[in-house]
């Protein structure tokens, strides 16, 4: 389960190594003369041959078990099963690979969506573990984010989906190396390309998951510009949705006035001076006012 997903925040290496230590776990778990094949990209079959229904079930427990001891990128390998034994010998080989693929599919629902739930998690704590600033900077976001909800009179619902979003707005980055979110100086072309891949990461994993996918799209656009000229879709004004508009003035805010590897932070003042300015470019001028004027001119201080 969620093979796209692990190649889409870890890279197709890692998903490799997770395709490599399942096929390990079904040579261990299988007798000699079983016959195991990869047939899709995230498929395997097994043929058991003289296998009774009685052994097939147990057989599939544990190795369902085994594949859920294993871990790629510190994160638990999940897989759906399904199994049809053939006891006619007049029925062919398809109708008993398909009653064993209906069985599979229909796991595979239930255990996909609770698996890529716990997977979006797992993957945010695995980027603020590797980097922990990133986890003080999301709850600062979503803070100031709330905030600006609130004075814009959004509601409550939509208030609650844009502290969702302003928390996972960067969790597309797990894709980024380290090296380069620490880089102290300028980023090359290929880093900065690399960065911009993290809102396109950030949507691929929210939308896996039926419980987050309504943030998926405010992920994805929380880099675009009111002049059109962001990333990754070169949206522009109401094209980009609200929440998308309020979180890229809460993160550029925030970033602006706190102190990173490759800059000081700027005075209040000066993270100010510079929203305005870019007030009707870079970012939606009314969100730029709602901040200035109804949230920090009214004493909104980070603890």
């Amino acid at each position: 389960n969620g093979l796209k997903l692990f190649n889409d925040a870890f890279g197709h290496a890692a998903g490799d190594e997770k395709l490599r230590k399942v096929a390990r776990v079904l040579r261990e778990e299988c007798r000699a003369d079983d016959i195991i094949a990869r047939v899709g990209g995230d498929e395997f079959v097994i043929l058991l041959p003289s296998t009774g229904e009685d052994h097939l079930e147990p057989m599939m427990e544990r190795i369902i078990a085994a594949v859920s001891r294993e871990r790629v990128e510190n994160l638990p390998i999940s897989a759906s099963r399904g199994g049809a034994t053939k006891t006619d010998p007049s029925e062919s080989a398809e109708k008993i690979l398909h009653r064993a693929e209906d069985q599979m599919y229909r796991r595979k629902i239930f255990d996909k969506s609770n698996y890529h739930s716990g997977l979006v998690k797992l993957i945010l704590e695995a980027l603020y573990s590797r980097l922990p600033t990133e986890e003080a900077h999301s709850k600062r976001v979503a803070r100031l984010s709330e905030a600006l909800g609130r004075v814009m009179e959004l509601g409550q619902p939509k208030i609650d989906r844009l502290v969702s979003a302003a928390v996972m707005h960067d969790i597309g980055k797990i894709a980024v190396r380290g090296e380069v979110l620490e880089k102290k100086g300028q980023l090359d072309e290929s880093e900065w390309e690399e960065v911009k891949r993290h809102p396109d990461v950030g949507y691929s994993i929210l939308g896996s998951a039926n419980e987050y996918n309504l943030l998926a799209e405010i992920v994805l656009a929380h880099h675009e510009r009111w002049d059109g000229k962001g990333y990754p879709r070169g949206l522009k004004e109401e094209e980009i949705p609200l929440l998308s508009r309020v979180i890229a003035v809460a993160e550029a805010y925030d970033a602006m006035v706190s102190e990173s590897s490759y800059r000081e932070a700027m005075s209040r003042e000066e993270a100010v001076a510079e929203l305005r300015r870019c007030a009707g470019t870079q970012f939606d001028p009314a969100v730029v006012e709602a901040l200035v004027e109804k949230v920090l001119g009214k004493g909104f201080l980070f603890d």
